[in-house]
């Protein structure tokens, strides 16, 4: 029963807020900062706990009064009992939107991979797009990004570029733009008019701290070379670019956008824990295997999960069959309606799965 589950949160809560108080728990930094996480999580439950209960306490009184033999009253009686089951039902779904398990990547920044698949130089020309894409909708969003590697084309596409995107929620929205992205258009380099179908692969990896991944030095293989491409008189004249390999999983990452070797380290060493951490999360998923499944998207990056499709202006995704008829206006940032939708859908699919 809803309100029992709610009466334990309520008690769990009035536990943590009393060690939180005591000093050998304020003194181990570790241990108050998981205590006040969940403090966090349950404060809303509890208070839901005192509303809730209320409102139950309410309906059954306004029942009674229901029976009433004078009629004003009756009529009274009933509308207010049925505004108080509308705000029964619009409670409990409050409520079990907040019981379900937070995801532990919340509040982390991203790094987010775009890498062109079939399609070549079109397939090139639509990373950049959905670059354009992403950094447009985080300036609508007040976020920040920065790019940790790229490989350009001479076209004006990109291979593969890598950045950085900080803010508020960044996780929260983006997580569900893993997979392959589909574009269907008359590339600007066809000439006879023909619509072609191109790809390419978005990872999105939540930023990992060293508390969350640990990388022995003595694990690593650590090249450097002179950078290529587009980047000024510094390229092919300095080994300013940098390729880290993780012996043991065989993952290599490199940078070269930097002029300094030093940056182009750091940034590597950044995507290289993302990578580890995101391989450490797809383990634990595979042990809830049947769960993953369900879920609005698995982040296999081969997983076609959305089609472009130009000449009928219409962006389609594949995973909750939803589409939306205004392809210039996504691709210049609006991806509000596309990614409520998705976060809704992975909202429905939590609650069935937690059978809440």
């Amino acid at each position: 029963m809803l309100l029992e589950k709610l009466k334990l949160f309520k008690k769990q809560f009035e536990e943590i807020e009393k060690n939180l108080s005591n000093s050998s728990v304020v003194s181990d930094k570790e241990k108050y900062k998981e205590l006040s996480k969940q403090h966090a999580y349950l404060q809303p439950l509890a208070e839901k706990y005192i509303q809730y209960s209320k409102l139950l306490i309410d309906i059954e009184d306004t029942e009674e009064l229901k029976k009433s033999e004078d009629i004003e009253i009756k009529e009274m009686a009933i509308a207010e009992y049925n505004d108080l089951v509308e705000q029964k039902e619009k409670i409990e779904t409050e409520i079990k939107v907040l019981l379900i398990p937070p995801d532990p990547n919340d509040g982390k920044d991203i790094i987010v991979e775009i890498r062109a698949g079939t399609g070549g130089d079109e397939a090139a020309l639509f990373v950049g797009d959905l670059y354009r894409m992403y950094t447009r909708f985080a300036d609508r969003n007040g976020w920040r990004y920065e790019v940790l590697d790229s490989n350009s084309t001479g076209l004006g596409g990109f291979k593969e570029i890598v950045f950085e995107l900080s803010g508020i929620n960044v996780w929260h929205y983006l997580k569900f733009e893993r997979g392959a992205h589909r574009v269907q258009r008359v590339p600007a380099t066809e000439a006879s008019g023909r619509v072609h179908t191109s790809a390419v692969t978005v990872a999105v990896l939540p930023q990992a701290q060293e508390i969350d991944v640990e990388i022995k030095m003595e694990d690593l293989r650590i090249d450097t070379y002179r950078a290529s491409g587009a980047g000024g008189q510094h390229v092919n004249k300095t080994d300013s670019a940098i390729r880290i390999t993780h012996l043991p999983t065989g993952l290599v990452v490199a940078c070269q956008d930097e002029r300094s070797q030093i940056k182009n380290r750091a940034k590597a060493f950044k995507v290289l824990r993302a990578k580890l951490y995101e391989q450490k999360m797809l383990e634990q998923e595979k042990q809830l295997s049947s769960e993953r499944k369900q879920q609005v998207g698995s982040g296999d990056r081969s997983e076609k999960i959305r089609t472009y499709n130009f000449p009928q202006n219409r962006i389609t995704d594949h995973r909750i069959g939803y589409s939306v008829y205004n392809i210039m206006e996504v691709m210049d940032g609006d991806l509000s309606e596309l990614i409520n939708k998705l976060i809704e859908a992975g909202i429905d699919t939590k609650l069935k799965v937690n059978d809440i």
